[in-house]
C-alpha cells in the first residue's frame, strides 16, 4: 500500500509540475499510466511531459505490479485476519491487570490453567513449544514465546499481574523466570514448580513465595489415601472443582465492611447466615490458627478461612458485601 501511494503521489506531483495540470487530472493520468490501461492522454502533452510519462512507466510498472500482488496475496491468504487477531490480542494485553501468568503448558501448567478457568480468574499462558497453539487452549489468552526472556514477561503484563505460576520442566528455567519476574514486579506472588529438593531452596532465595514438587505432592496424597482415606476424600470434596459440595473461602481483613474490621470472630459469625464456620485464622505475622478462639479480634493484615457449602458461602459474601475469591 505504501508503494502504491508513493507512486501515485510522485505521478501527481510530476504532472502538476511539468504540465501544470490540476491535481485531479494529474491523478487520473497517473492511474491510467501505471496500470497500463491505455486510454488517451487527458491533455496534449509537451515533450517534457512525454519524457516524464515514459519515466513513470519504466520505474513504476514492476513496482506497482509487485505491490498489487502483495496486497492481493495478503488478503486471499488470510494474513490480514491473523494480523488483526494479533493486534486485538496485544491491545487486550496492554489493558490487562490483576491477572495470573502461567509459564509452561505441560501437564502441570495445563492443570493450573484448567483450575484458574474454573474459578473464573483472569490469566494467560506463555508457551514456546511449536506443538501448542491457541486452538489447544480453547480461547485462553496465549503468548507464544520463551518465558525466561524479560520481553515476553513484560508483554504478558508481569508488571500489572498479581500472580505468576512457572511450571516449566527444567528447574533452571523456573529459577530464571522467578528471578526475572521478581525484579520486574516486587509485589508479585510467585509459585514455582521444582523437580528436586535442592532446587526448592534456590527458588525460594530467588523470590518464589511457594515452591511445589508435583511428584512429592502426588506421592504424599496417594499414601494419605491409604492411611486416612476418608479424611483425604473429605478434603478432596472441599478442594476439587466442579463437584464440590463444600467450599473453603479465604476472606481478607480489608474485604470486610468497616464496622466489622475490628470485631471478634464471634461477633462476625453471629451476624452471618447459619451454616458457615470459621475454621482458620491467619494473623498479620503469618501465623496460622486452626479452629480459632471466638474472642480473637480481626486485625489488619489478617485472614479468615470460612467453610460452608456453595450457597452458604454465597450468602455469607452477599451479607457482608464481600467479593468471592472464585
Amino acid at each position: 500500500m505504501g508503494l502504491i501511494l508513493t507512486i501515485v503521489f510522485i505521478g501527481i506531483i510530476g504532472y502538476v509540475w511539468v504540465e501544470g495540470w490540476s491535481v485531479f487530472d494529474a491523478f487520473y493520468m497517473t492511474v491510467i499510466t501505471v496500470t497500463t490501461v491505455g486510454f488517451n492522454e487527458v491533455h496534449v502533452m509537451s515533450d517534457w511531459g512525454k519524457l516524464f510519462t515514459a519515466f513513470l512507466i519504466i520505474t513504476s510498472f514492476g513496482t506497482f505490479a509487485y505491490a498489487i500482488s502483495a496486497v492481493t496475496t495478503y488478503i486471499v491468504s488470510g494474513d490480514y485476519v491473523k494480523y488483526y487477531k494479533e493486534f486485538k490480542k496485544m491491545k487486550s494485553l496492554q489493558n490487562l491487570s490483576g491477572h495470573t501468568i502461567v509459564c509452561g503448558y505441560g501437564r502441570v501448567g495445563n492443570q493450573a490453567a484448567h483450575d484458574l478457568k474454573f474459578y473464573k480468574k483472569k490469566f494467560l499462558v506463555i508457551e514456546r513449544s511449536p506443538e501448542v497453539s491457541e486452538n489447544d487452549l480453547n480461547e485462553t489468552m496465549f503468548i507464544k514465546g520463551d518465558a525466561t526472556k524479560d520481553k515476553i514477561l513484560v508483554d504478558a503484563g508481569v508488571k500489572t499481574a498479581t500472580a505468576l505460576i512457572t511450571a516449566l520442566p527444567k528447574d533452571a528455567d523456573n529459577l530464571f523466570v522467578v528471578l526475572s519476574a521478581r525484579e520486574l514486579n516486587p509485589n508479585l506472588k510467585i509459585i514455582s514448580r521444582a523437580s528436586s529438593y535442592s532446587s526448592m531452596r534456590k527458588l525460594r532465595i530467588a523470590g518464589a513465595n511457594n515452591v511445589i514438587m508435583p511428584d512429592t505432592v502426588g506421592g504424599a496424597h496417594m499414601a494419605s489415601l491409604v492411611v486416612n482415606p476418608d479424611v483425604m476424600e473429605f478434603l478432596d470434596l472441599i478442594k476439587i472443582s466442579g463437584k464440590a459440595a463444600m467450599n473453603l473461602e479465604e476472606i481478607d481483613f480489608k474485604e470486610l465492611p468497616e464496622n466489622l474490621q475490628f470485631c471478634t470472630i464471634n461477633n462476625l459469625v453471629a451476624k452471618a447466615e447459619k451454616g458457615c464456620n470459621v475454621i482458620g485464622y491467619k494473623s498479620a505475622e503469618g501465623n496460622y490458627i486452626i479452629n480459632p478462639d471466638g474472642e480473637i479480634k480481626i486485625g489488619p493484615g489478617s485472614k479468615l478461612f470460612v467453610l460452608g457449602n456453595p450457597n452458604q458461602i454465597k450468602s455469607f459474601n452477599n451479607l457482608f458485601g464481600i467479593k468471592p475469591s472464585s
